[in-house]
């Protein structure tokens, strides 16, 4: 892969109706003076209306037009070449937002199975239950399906020759063939004389409806002769009504005839038997868990899974992607959720192959990225053509390194006193992607075991098991998994790292269900593992292979699902730690381990992205930076939130017997303002809005007190009431002038480890990432706070003053977050003139010695003469604030070159004494030479 093609450091942008492509073009000459060499775009294909995120693409082929033309796309892209900017593009390979503006799932609501895009969706034509055979579970009613009908809210509709269907402003269309039966009634009401011209016409399009292949039909001359005579007769339809008026009249009969009168039941029954005649089965949005039968992403309704694995499907999806690349405006690519795939390897060698075919590249040249979570001690799939992940994995390993490993106990024992419980953070896991399969994702679940039950019958020794064990089995073992999925595939040997995941699930299984015959555990065990019986045949092993395929792409929805939106949101120990991919239980790492994992990087990935802020964390940086500071005073945090506890009391309200909020979420709330409490240190209507939109968000999350499925809003209320009082002016509010001292103290600490954050990011193996705004101090919470509007003026202007500001300047007024600009354009310039030191250069583990050993984390890159020597602080809390000059004492770096270095920042000299190293600034970048 050429050295071009690899990114020195990118700069997320996030497109939507409020932030386009004519926006972000001027913006192309701000990201070269910082430093940038690559942008990194969100998905900005045809997406749903309003989207705010761009992953429900409702069309792979076009660009949204919210975020601009395709005039529009191409001046952006020739102002970022412009700048010497490459680009990647984030790419959502595995599932489609199925609204009214996605052609495909449109034909295929009309068509069924007779549509040509009934393959591209991961659809169950023949689901458990048979009242769904041939049709599309659409769960969109508000309430249920009778009530919804009689109420007269679903209505027939016609318009341009075409019938369909409304439900508010939804629109559905609706089977050809059905067309017939309301124009007969049509001519019934219509009086129309037999020899009129215009009936004449309509019993003739009623006979060419009768002809039309059935829904059922998908051999290919029926398929292809369904799709050109369905549009024969809507254009038959709207001439005859242009022609013959009197048939545009008897049509509104019709239609008014089957709409019903509320408060007459049987006045609907002709409007029933209609809807029931379509290739869809419209449900009240509560049976979507148990009865669905498209796959989805998680269990959002609206996102259909595709698939991918499909020729066809890989051919349209990628067409103007592809078109983009071969025109040089994209450079490399991201996958999102790439676990979702049938399988992940052959879809990205697919990807790779389609980028040497376009552009004659050598192969696997693509700088290509997934989105994968990894889990602790999991690694990135060796045989994936990847140049590494998006950077979760980073992101937590960055922050263990900023917790003091020491206030484990302490700040554990704070936690369960103030909570009144002692929780373990793998048995909220456990428990919570149980509840996430009897809840949201029990249908996926049923049909696993279903799967599994029909396997079972075919051999005696196991035939006996029950479908209700056999249920209970498949659920526990996903409860059970340690990672998001395995990728056992067809015609491979499962790998030792797969065997080693589905050994350990399955045991822990056993032990936590030890009445369960173990047999069962064993059966499902050995059919995950591709272990077949002795007498199965062809069909067979492709049965057991189906069974293992889709038992791969359930499970990481659910860990998703049961740790990111459900735990994440329970165990409220220390929610720096909460983060995708991150590991709560744990709490801080000693250096060596932050050392290793970078060596190991690499080695292995060392064009992987670092990322700290992304569309999905929990907490910005720098809000995540302030919270890891709690671990540095234990003591302090824990009388504080006692004392905030009995002076808040009072504002509790009492909600069916319990007090609102319960004292876990009290403590999130004391954590949140933490984490967010503004620089400025005014509080504000706007800053108490986003409090309260952020604790309705996670305690709906949760689902303890209420959810997004059973909304508990005198709880909500009472919740975001509590926020209100706590945080009001009134003149017997103690509590935001006893929060000041606390939220300062972690202000400063907060704004230590933020930029040493930053340094590592940006000199560590790998490509930093910079998410929007985030290069100056961005406290922003979890989606949709991190989405707002970025000052892009107020950043130019910083940075264009930045040369008349010195560092005593920088750090003296380090609440204005020049300092943190200051850091990151130095080293990302240093980066992009330095290619290879980055890119190539050793990483080397440095020691510190002295008083304050531990509260240094410092390394080493070395490519030829080139050394870059990098010391950044972490507990500064044990060195003072700022942690400069002789504040360190007796703290040395055992660390010597025969260059003579200076500190890229100061122009200071080398010293190993960091009271002289750090005698301005609280990190340093000694360079041997500046390039």
């Amino acid at each position: 892969m050429s050295a071009l093609s690899i990114p020195s450091a990118t700069y997320r942008f996030q497109f939507n109706k409020d932030f386009t492509f004519a926006q972000a073009t001027p913006l192309a000459a701000y990201l070269r003076e910082l430093g940038i060499s690559h942008l990194y775009a969100s998905p900005y294909f045809k997406a749903s209306p309003g989207s705010t995120h761009g992953y429900d693409i409702t069309d792979h082929t076009a660009l949204n037009p919210e975020v601009g033309s395709r005039e529009d796309y191409d001046a952006f892209a020739a102002a970022l070449k412009q700048q010497g900017l490459g680009q990647i593009v984030d790419f959502v390979p595995n599932h489609m937002g199925i609204g009214p503006l996605n052609p495909y799932w449109m034909d295929v609501l009309e068509n069924g199975r007779g549509s040509k895009y009934a393959p591209f969706f991961d659809i169950d034509w023949h689901p458990l239950k048979e009242e769904l055979a041939e049709k599309v579970l659409l769960p969109i009613l508000g309430d249920q399906y009778g009530r919804v009908l009689e109420k007269g809210e679903l209505k027939l509709n016609f318009e341009q020759g075409t019938f369909y269907l409304t439900y508010f402003e939804t629109r559905l269309p609706v089977n050809p063939r059905s067309y017939g039966a309301i124009l007969k009634k049509a001519l019934e009401l219509g009086n129309l004389p037999p020899e009129d011209e215009g009936a004449i016409e309509i019993q003739s399009i009623v006979t060419a409806c009768d002809h039309l292949p059935h829904r059922y039909e998908t051999a290919p001359e029926k398929v292809a002769e369904r799709s050109r005579e369905k549009e024969v007769i809507k254009k038959r339809l709207e001439r005859a009504c242009h022609e013959h008026p009197p048939v545009t009249a008897a049509l509104q009969s019709a239609v008014q005839f089957y709409n019903g009168q509320p408060g007459d039941s049987h006045s609907f029954d002709a409007l029933d038997q209609f809807i029931e005649d379509q290739a869809y089965r419209l449900a009240f949005w509560r049976v979507a868990a148990e009865e669905i039968n498209y796959r989805r992403f998680f269990d959002i309704n609206t996102l259909a899974a595709i698939k991918m694995e499909l020729p066809e499907v890989f051919a349209l999806t990628h067409s103007l992607i592809f078109e983009l690349v071969k025109s040089g405006a994209v450079t490399g690519v991201r996958i999102d959720h790439v676990d979702g795939l049938w399988n992940p390897r052959e879809y990205l060698e697919q990807l790779q192959r389609k980028y040497s075919e376009v552009t004659g590249a050598p192969h696997n040249s693509l700088y290509l990225l997934v989105e994968k979570i990894l889990m602790s001690g999991e690694r990135l799939r060796p045989e994936w053509p990847v140049n590494g992940t998006t950077g979760y994995d980073f992101t937590n390993q960055i922050t263990q390194i900023l917790v003091d490993k020491s206030a484990e106990k302490s700040l554990t024992e704070t936690y369960n006193r103030f909570i009144g419980d002692n929780p373990r953070f793998a048995d909220i896991v456990y428990h919570k992607k149980r509840l996430t399969m009897q809840l949201s994702l029990a249908s996926e679940v049923h049909v696993l075991a279903h799967m599994l039950n029909r396997l079972s019958e075919k051999n005696r020794w196991y035939r006996d098991f029950t479908l209700n064990a056999l249920t209970v089995a498949v659920r526990e073992v996903i409860a059970c998994f340690p990672v998001y999925r395995t990728y056992v595939e067809p015609d491979h040997e499962p790998s030792e790292s797969d065997r080693q995941v589905i050994d350990r699930a399955v045991r822990a299984a056993r032990r936590r269900n030890p009445g369960m015959e173990a047999s069962i555990f064993q059966f499902l065990r050995d059919t995950l593992l591709l272990r077949f019986p002795e007498n199965i045949d062809e069909a067979g092993r492709a049965e057991q292979l189906r069974f293992v395929m889709k038992f791969q792409q359930c499970t990481g929805p659910i860990t998703a699902k049961g740790i990111e939106d459900t735990a994440f949101y329970i165990y409220n120990r220390l929610v720096a730690l909460n983060e995708v991919g991150g590991e709560p239980g744990q709490l801080g790492v000693a250096p060596e381990v932050f050392h290793r994992q970078n060596a190991a990087r690499l080695s292995d990935y060392p064009h992987a992205m670092l990322a700290t802020s992304t569309h999905d964390t929990k907490r910005s940086e720098d809000v995540r930076a302030r919270l890891a500071a709690i671990s540095e005073i234990p003591d302090l945090w824990r009388r504080a939130v006692q004392r905030f506890r009995t002076v808040n009391r009072k504002h509790k309200h009492d909600v069916d017997g319990e007090q609102a909020p319960d004292a876990n979420e009290e403590y999130l709330i004391y954590q949140t303002l933490a984490g967010a409490w503004p620089l400025e240190g005014a509080i504000t209507d706007q800053f108490v809005a986003r409090i309260q939109e952020y604790m309705t968000k996670a305690i709906k999350e949760a689902k303890v007190n209420s959810s997004w499925i059973q909304p508990n809003e005198n709880w909500d209320t009472a919740v975001r009431e509590f926020i209100a009082a706590i945080l009001g002016s009134a003149k017997r509010n103690t509590f935001p002038d006893l929060f000041r001292p606390l939220a300062e103290q972690l202000a400063q600490l907060g704004a230590i480890n933020a930029l040493a954050q930053t340094l590592i990011k940006l000199t560590a193996p790998g490509v930093p990432d910079i998410y929007q705004g985030n290069e100056m101090w961005d406290l922003s919470l979890v989606d949709p706070d991190n989405r707002r509007p970025v000052d892009y003026d107020a950043r130019r202007n910083a940075l264009a003053a930045l040369p008349q500001a010195t560092p005593e300047d920088l750090l003296a007024n380090w609440r204005d977050g020049r300092i943190k600009l200051f850091l990151t354009q130095k080293m990302l310039r240093h980066r992009r003139d330095n290619f290879d030191l980055f890119a190539n250069g050793d990483y080397l583990q440095v020691q510190a010695t002295g008083s304050f050993a531990e509260s240094v984390f410092t390394y080493a890159r070395r490519h030829a003469e080139q050394t870059l020597l990098v010391i950044a602080p972490r507990l500064s809390s044990r060195v003072g604030f700022p942690p400069i000059g002789e504040l360190w004492k007796d703290t040395a770096i055992d660390f010597s070159t025969p260059q003579p270095m200076r500190d890229l920042f100061t122009g200071r000299e080398y010293s190993t004494r960091l009271a002289e190293a750090l005698a301005t600034l609280p990190f340093a970048a000694f360079v041997s030479q500046l390039g």
